[in-house]
């Protein structure tokens, strides 16, 4: 027995070859294109380094039994991760349409999962900026000597260290009070701080530069943005190897512990493995 979905006026909605072949003829002088297949290929790397990568996986295969993690991460990656990357670019390419246009095509009743995949990476923007002008605030205070989350600052009578940092550590005192200065309570909203407000701005002025004028100066930012990000986590790789205990963590990342696979995580109310690795890829 065959489940088909009704459809009508689908032959309408996905062209032939020939219409494409026409389009392309129609649209070469107007539609923009990358210089070279170099940016492209940037373009595509630089959506394989986020800060799952430096933040989250890290932290998911230490705390879920090393290269135990590896497993599902492997599995999903194979089998769920790279051929629903393949089948967006095959499709988004055949019909020359963005996420709303291709799911619409496809089936108007789809026209909601191309809705959402649009919310969901305007909202990835939006958390994303604001966690570059974090970046860009830290990058402007590192400049200072002594750093000023090394150590606690002084009262205001110079008398003694500010009581609230000897209480917790300087580094969370300049997160919470000098980045955030996050009121006392979740009912109070506090005002604007116009350090993480110039931030916040110098982000959003640097995505616009880059987006200005589409992919002819993204294609040129990406030599960039692209291979920054390796070039921070082959620093990072370096500096990891050369601390203590390093060998020991690279055993336990490659030692699966099989066990974890199979257990049930009551903390959490699930296995350990969801949601899904392809989220930190």
């Amino acid at each position: 027995m065959r489940l088909v979905l009704p459809n009508p006026g689908l032959e309408e909605r996905i062209p032939s070859h020939e219409d494409l072949e026409r389009m392309e003829e129609f649209e070469a002088g107007d539609r923009p294109k990358w210089d070279n297949k170099t940016q492209y290929l940037l373009t595509c790397v630089g959506f394989c380094v986020g800060l799952g990568n430096v933040w989250r996986f890290p932290y998911l295969c230490q705390s879920h039994g090393g290269g135990a993690f590896m497993i599902p991460f492997l599995i999903l990656l194979v089998f769920e991760g790279i051929p629903l990357l393949y089948l967006e670019f095959a499709i988004g390419q055949r019909l020359r349409k963005g996420s709303v246009g291709v799911w619409s095509a496809i089936h108007p009743y789809f026209a909601g999962v191309g809705i959402a995949s649009m919310t969901v990476s305007f909202l990835v923007g939006m958390y994303y900026n604001t966690i570059m002008a974090w970046v860009m605030w830290y990058f402007f205070n590192s400049f200072q000597s002594p750093l000023p989350w090394s150590q606690c600052p002084l009262n205001d009578n110079l008398t003694d260290l500010v009581s609230e940092c000897k209480r917790s550590s300087p580094v969370d005192y300049f997160w919470y009070r000098e980045t955030l200065n996050t009121s006392e309570a979740i009912d109070e909203a506090g005002g604007l701080q116009w350090w993480v407000v110039l931030c916040l701005a110098a982000a959003w002025s640097v995505l616009y530069i880059c987006c200005i004028r589409g992919i002819e100066t993204t294609g040129k930012a990406v030599y960039i943005t692209s291979t920054l990000p390796y070039v921070v986590l082959t620093i990072f790789l370096i500096r990891g190897l050369t601390l203590k205990g390093s060998v020991d963590g690279i055993k336990f990342l490659f030692t699966p512990d099989v066990s974890h696979v199979t257990t049930f995580r009551s903390d959490h109310r699930r296995f350990f493995w969801q949601p899904s690795p392809f989220y930190y890829i």
